[in-house]
């Protein structure tokens, strides 16, 4: 029987981290881009991302979804890695070394990318995507 190489620890934090970020988001970023490159208009996207959100912008059901579905995208993450990394005969302490930078990684890469796609998608709903429907619906009216 061959044994398996050491899974990397890098490419698989930021593998997880960046996909995580990206399911929790998807409410505010999905719409920001497909009106950036013009495949829809500022109604349909702010009716897109209104689904997520209740009246007064608190998360409401569609949002808390997206961020359980990015929690267990993580922690499939931690638990993938663990499984393959117990298939090779690595020192138990470097194992356990390991665990813990992954979840660290996963964590900070996972919740600052998160963070920062919230605020840029909020930025670029202010600035683009509100003026584009407050003029599409003066002209429809």
């Amino acid at each position: 029987m061959t044994q398996e190489k050491d899974p990397n620890l890098v490419k698989w934090g930021v593998k997880y981290s960046i996909s995580a970020a990206i399911a929790g988001i998807l409410c505010c970023v999905a719409p920001a881009v497909l009106f950036m490159f013009g495949l829809m208009g500022g109604v349909y996207a702010i009716s897109f991302a209104d689904f997520f959100y209740k009246d007064d912008g608190s998360s409401g059901v569609g949002a808390w979804i997206l961020k359980i579905l990015a929690l267990c995208i993580g922690i499939y993450g931690v638990y993938s890695f663990r499984k393959k990394q117990n298939q090779c005969s690595i020192d138990p302490k470097r194992k356990k070394k390991n665990l813990i930078l992954l979840i660290t990684m996963i964590l900070v890469l996972g919740v600052g990318l998160f963070l920062s796609l919230e605020k840029w998608s909020a930025w670029y709903f202010d600035e683009y995507i509100v003026p584009a429907q407050q003029q599409e619906l003066k002209i429809k009216h």
